[in-house]
């Protein structure tokens, strides 16, 4: 927690450091409680929804608003574990599940790859498993 922590208030002016360290403890033990988190996975993914969640009307003005977007994203791509690398791959696959027809986003979320090249792979093997059946039914017509 005190890496998380260090990462997040470098962006806070010093004499709110303090504040956001606490804030942002209290708000892990909330989401633990609300969203029943035991994975890294699903915690991942409660972050990525409160930042993509987050509204200007949740916050008491823009320096605040700025502040916890700056919170909420460090929380969900972890800079301070993930390489640049790792944080770009987590933002491509999220808009390739974004441009996904919603049955296949909800099916691969569920799923959860790790990355983009994953992801494909595992629409590939369903798009190879419910073509299965079509190439079946033609041969017993034939």
């Amino acid at each position: 927690m005190a890496g998380k922590s260090t990462a997040l208030a470098y962006h806070a002016p010093k004499e709110q450091e303090g504040l956001i360290i606490v804030k942002v403890e209290e708000e892990n033990y909330v989401w633990g409680q609300d969203f029943g988190l035991q994975g890294n996975a699903c915690s991942q993914e409660a972050f990525r929804q409160q930042f993509r969640q987050f509204g200007y009307s949740d916050s008491a003005g823009p320096r605040e608003a700025l502040s916890r977007l700056r919170e909420l994203c460090c929380q969900w791509l972890r800079p301070e574990v993930h390489s640049k690398e790792q944080i770009l791959e987590l933002l491509v696959l999220e808009q390739f599940l974004a441009i996904l027809p919603e049955e296949l986003q909800t099916w691969l979320r569920e799923n959860r790859p790790e990355n983009g090249e994953e992801a494909v792979l595992m629409l590939e093997e369903l798009e190879k498993e419910l073509d299965e059946p079509r190439q079946q039914d033609h041969s017993v017509g034939t």
